[in-house]
């Protein structure tokens, strides 16, 4: 009786064995955000065993793209400087859905999940590393699939501090500041990039700055960005809804509209997208909720 009773113990163990596999691995490696975004591309949200550090969005069926249909980068800085993209989670992926490979600071957030911790800027330039090495990499998923001379630097408030310290970087095709710009000429607050309004020489690529209006926090720093910036295309868009953006309305709300139109533009050569921001008027002045203007653009 005693070997029956540790024969059922054993079988109860092996049966058990992997119940207790799946909760070892229970945490999502990646999930949907939303339905996928409203793009061509559904796209996915995952964390990356070979960057653990950053979340990827990306299309979620890879076999769309090759030689002919790379995808760009968009390297992406947190609001606060925070070394998790869960604010923008529905704005990440929205964009991503229309072929880009868009890689944000922090590991990827979990159901219902408000990340902690700090980013530097520098987590900016490991994302574009880390997507070159990728796409070189013949037992890559992303061998030959993304088009590493397309490349837009990106963030919101803090992250778009990140993202003008970096934007320097030879490789960076593009620029995106959201909710942000230089402070003055007193290098910034603790803990943020210690930018003064000279760093905005080093841009060298066309920017754009998306602001909440006249009660976003940033608005009088973004806006005195604009006006210095005369070296380099550069356009301001303006929507009435403070600091917070629409990045956590469905789809990212308006924000991604015109950030995905951009990124089209300045990263696939999308004439239709560049209407938005081309012509006398442009195509986003005719908007009752956008106020915009632009240097250098025709």
């Amino acid at each position: 009786m005693k070997k029956i009773y540790a024969l059922l113990a054993f079988l109860s163990v092996v049966s058990l064995s992997p119940i207790d596999s799946v909760f070892a691995q229970i945490t999502p490696t990646s999930r949907i955000v939303e339905d996928g975004g409203t793009g061509p591309y559904s796209a996915l949200m995952l964390s990356e065993e070979t960057l653990p550090t950053h979340t990827v969005f990306r299309p979620q069926d890879l076999s769309k793209f090759d030689n002919n249909n790379k995808l760009p980068i968009i390297v992406w800085g947190n609001g606060a400087c925070a070394n998790s993209p869960w604010e923008h989670i529905n704005f990440l992926s929205e964009v991503s859905s229309y072929g880009f490979l868009v890689i944000a600071i922090g590991p990827m957030p979990q159901e219902g999940e408000r990340g902690s911790g700090r980013s530097t800027s520098k987590q900016l330039l490991d994302a574009i590393d880390w997507a070159i090495a990728q796409n070189n990499d013949s037992k890559s998923p992303y061998h030959n699939k993304i088009d590493i001379t397309k490349i837009a630097v990106s963030g919101m408030s803090c992250g778009g501090l990140q993202t003008l310290e970096k934007a320097p970087d030879p490789r960076v095709t593009t620029a995106v500041i959201y909710n942000s710009g230089i402070l003055g000429d007193g290098g910034g607050m603790p803990g943020m990039p210690a930018l003064v309004k000279d760093d905005l020489k080093k841009l060298h690529t066309p920017t754009l700055y998306v602001l909440g209006g006249e009660t976003d926090i940033a608005y009088n720093n973004g806006m005195d960005d604009f006006k210095r910036i005369d070296h380099v295309p550069v356009f301001v868009a303006n929507m009435d809804v403070g600091h917070g953006g629409t990045y956590s309305k469905p789809h990212g709300g308006e924000f991604a509209k015109v950030a995905t139109a951009w990124y089209q533009w300045q990263l696939k050569g999308n004439e239709e997208a560049a209407k938005m921001f081309k012509g006398q008027p442009s195509g986003l002045s005719n908007s009752d909720i956008w106020k915009v203007d632009k240097k250098n653009i025709p």
